[in-house]
C-alpha cells in the first residue's frame, strides 16, 4: 500500500464522517423536536433549526477537509485544484449562510456579551 492509497482512504473516512455527522445530527434534531413538542416546550422549531444547522455545518466542514485531503495529496493537478476551489467557495458560502441563519450574525461578528456569559456558564 503506497502513500496515495493511504491518503485516499483517509479522505474517504473523513468524507464518511461528514455524511454521518449530517445524518445523525438530522435524526437527533428530529428526535429532540418530537420530544419537545410532546412536552409542549416553547420555541421547538427554533431549537430544531439551530441543532440541524449546527449538524450541517459540522458535516460541511468535514466534507471540505476530505476534499482538500484528496485533491491536494492524491491528485494535485491544476484542474483538480480549480474544482476544489469552486467546491470550497460554495461550501464556505453555505456555511456562512447557515451561521447567519442560526445565530443571526456573520461568523466574524462578535457575540453579544449576554450570549458569551451564557455559553461559559
Amino acid at each position: 500500500m503506497d502513500f496515495q492509497e493511504i491518503v485516499e482512504g483517509f479522505g474517504k473516512v473523513v468524507d464518511a464522517a461528514g455524511v454521518i455527522a449530517i445524518v445523525l445530527g438530522a435524526l437527533a434534531a428530529v428526535v429532540f423536536a418530537i420530544g419537545g413538542m410532546a412536552q409542549r416546550k416553547q420555541n421547538v422549531y427554533g431549537r430544531f433549526r439551530r441543532f440541524l444547522g449546527r449538524s450541517i455545518l459540522l458535516g460541511l466542514e468535514l466534507l471540505v477537509a476530505a476534499d482538500i485531503i484528496r485533491t491536494v495529496a492524491v491528485t494535485p493537478s491544476l484542474d483538480s485544484v480549480a474544482v476544489l476551489a469552486v467546491i470550497v467557495v460554495i461550501r464556505t458560502f453555505l456555511s456562512w449562510s447557515l451561521e447567519l441563519e442560526i445565530t443571526g450574525r456573520w461568523p466574524w461578528q462578535k457575540a453579544p456579551a449576554s450570549e458569551t456569559a451564557e455559553a461559559s456558564a
